[in-house]
């Protein structure tokens, strides 16, 4: 490989990582909302993981069953990751299309 084919090569790796960059930051700035059924238990986080809001009906909150609002708060972050790591695969995948890259 000539160094002209290397220079666009590195050129264009360093393009990909920069539009990689700035759609991880897109993201990261995106609210996802987690709900649990009947929205009993609703957690909202950013793109980056981090939990912004977390909001329980006072019907969850059954003293017969201290369990349901652990499940319903479980179901509601899982429910906000989900769709994280969702809008996270779809996004970056543009970048990784048929390279195995764990995590993406």
């Amino acid at each position: 490989m000539n160094g002209m084919n290397m220079g666009k090569l590195m050129k264009q790796a360093q393009d990909m990582q920069r539009k990689m960059s700035a759609q991880q930051a897109e993201i990261d700035q995106q609210e996802f909302i987690g709900k649990a059924p009947d929205d009993l238990v609703v957690a909202t986080f950013t793109g980056d993981r981090t939990m912004k809001d977390l909001q329980i009906k006072k019907e969850a909150l059954d003293p017969d069953d201290p369990d349901m609002i652990s499940d319903l708060t479980l179901a509601a972050v899982n429910d906000a990751l989900k769709q994280i790591d969702e809008t996270t695969k779809k996004k970056m995948g543009q970048f990784t299309q048929g390279m195995n890259i764990p995590g993406l």
